[in-house]
């Protein structure tokens, strides 16, 4: 097409630029180490992705996106080639754009609303956030991260270091608050690093998001468990904090309370992370926390957890590493480019089907997985298609370690120790439109009120969040102390089996 200016391009020009395709290693090179699967874009991909942009007036892309990123005016700095001011806008909406980039479900959000994706492909903004961000990240000191409000004299601590406590810190500190986080884990980054594996998520990716707020004078302090080392109540009184955002996200895993379910070789895909992200299991025989990774790796699930786990378990050297899903491909939750890369790495899929039976041997160790066909009934009020089993249906699938990747509840320690701590029946923390739980000074978001859902709803729950303390402290509310009125255990209630992250 030859050399184009953005300004001066009709709509007809940008319509005729092709979306450009992400650079990805090769599959069968890439399903045997841990570097990062995508390459990223060169700067005239960015470019010319970004003039794929026809600037359309209402912009639905802008409200489709949690954080509320100007896209238009991104991509219109992407399309000059001015990554500087690119990067200093980007900021200013998103706290975390290398980390949003990689992970953000952008096809059912942002690139969900794009009006180019009616007739065709939509505008890859996910990939030139992350563009952009990895390019900030190698041009120090080039461009302007954004100036903090005057020193308010208010403290707020953050418990958590996910991505809603990350974003909640980041805004907090623009505004002038001094900001701790308070993180149970000896490395910040929550479910972002113990969580999602280096291939999706590099870990100097997050680190180097963490080093940008600390920067900006947020203080991290890391093997510090809310509920055990300190109460919430400590923070608001002894600590002196004016305010709290709880942000400890629903880490306490779910099982599938089938027969065998014990047995040696069952994991939670939380552990089984876990252990390979922050604890080295995956560096055998060197690891001192070693995992026995299986020949036959069958995982049980259908979201972004279940593809991270099945995909690790491939790179960790099975020979077969298998998804078990009750539903159908269609109704996967996991990210369509998430199922795509894993069929290219040799990932099996047994669509329909439902564990009902873990099999062991003499030794207690699992020898296989029994399963029964399921099928999808018509669609019910809600348009939703429910499953039912097929009577007389149950095969076996032969495995040597078993990985539940079904879906996560609230972990209980620290609201079962926060007197006073209004919880719905499923042990989440009730907040009000707010944001603001039943203690005053004390607020909460991301998954630990929500469920588990993704990383960019967590996101822009910190983000809301932050613009409501703000708002609090700066009203004469602060120094209210929580109040000691008992709180029972956590209600019972169904499983939630949203497993998006």
């Amino acid at each position: 097409m030859g050399e184009l200016t953005p300004n001066k391009l009709t709509a007809k020009e940008r319509l005729a630029i092709p979306r450009q395709a992400m650079p990805q290693r090769q599959a069968d090179v890439r399903n045997k180490d841990f570097q990062e699967v995508n390459l990223g874009f060169t700067e005239q991909m960015a470019m010319l992705e970004a003039r794929r942009c026809i600037q359309c007036k209402n912009a639905p892309c802008v409200p489709g996106c949690p954080v509320a990123v100007r896209i238009p005016e991104f991509l219109d700095l992407v399309a000059q080639g001015r990554f500087a001011q690119a990067a200093s806008l980007l900021y200013l909406d998103n706290d975390l754009p290398a980390l949003a980039g990689r992970v953000c479900p952008q096809e059912v959000q942002c690139e969900g609303k794009c009006l180019r994706g009616r007739n065709g492909q939509p505008i890859a903004v996910g990939h030139l956030e992350r563009f952009v961000a990895d390019w900030a990240r190698q041009q120090s000191g080039k461009y302007t991260e954004g100036q903090l409000a005057a020193a308010s004299g208010f403290r707020v601590a953050v418990v958590g270091s996910g991505p809603a406590g990350l974003t909640a810190a980041g805004q907090l500190a623009k505004m002038g608050h001094k900001v701790t986080i308070f993180e149970a884990f000896h490395r910040p980054g929550g479910v972002l690093v113990y969580g999602i594996p280096e291939f999706r998520l590099p870990k100097a990716t997050v680190d180097a998001e963490v080093d940008r707020l600390r920067r900006m004078g947020v203080e991290v302090r890391c093997n510090v468990v809310i509920g055990k080392t300190y109460a919430v109540e400590d923070l608001l009184t002894a600590e002196g904090y004016d305010a709290v955002f709880l942000a400890v996200g629903a880490g306490l895993p779910q099982f599938m309370r089938v027969p065998g379910e014990n047995l040696k070789g069952v994991y939670s895909a939380n552990e089984y992370l876990t252990r390979v992200n922050l604890m080295g299991a995956g560096r055998l025989p060197t690891s001192d926390t070693p995992l026995r990774c299986g020949k036959v790796v069958a995982v049980i699930g259908g979201g972004n957890t279940a593809m991270d786990a099945v995909r690790t378990a491939k790179r960790l050297g099975a020979q077969r590493a298998v998804i078990v899903y009750r539903r159908g491909e269609a109704e996967m939750p996991a990210r369509i480019e998430e199922i795509h890369h894993a069929k290219e790495e040799g990932i099996e899929f047994h669509f329909l089907a439902a564990p009902v039976r873990v099999l062991g041997g003499a030794d207690r160790w699992v020898a296989g997985l029994e399963c029964v066909k399921m099928e999808l009934t018509e669609p019910g009020e809600d348009g939703r298609r429910k499953v039912r089993p097929i009577e007389g249906s149950n095969f076996q699938i032969p495995c040597d370690a078993v990985v539940v990747a079904i879906g996560t509840n609230a972990n209980p320690l620290l609201t079962r120790s926060t007197a006073g701590l209004k919880l719905n029946k499923w042990g989440y923390i009730e907040i009000d439109a707010d944001g603001a739980t039943s203690l005053p000074g004390v607020f909460a978001g991301g998954d630990i009120v929500r469920g588990a859902a993704t990383v960019i709803l967590a996101m822009g729950d910190g983000k809301a969040a932050a613009a409501t303390i703000d708002k609090w402290l700066r009203s004469g509310k602060a120094g209210q102390a929580a109040t000691s009125a008992p709180v029972g255990p956590p209600p019972g209630g169904e499983d939630s089996n949203n497993e998006s992250r």
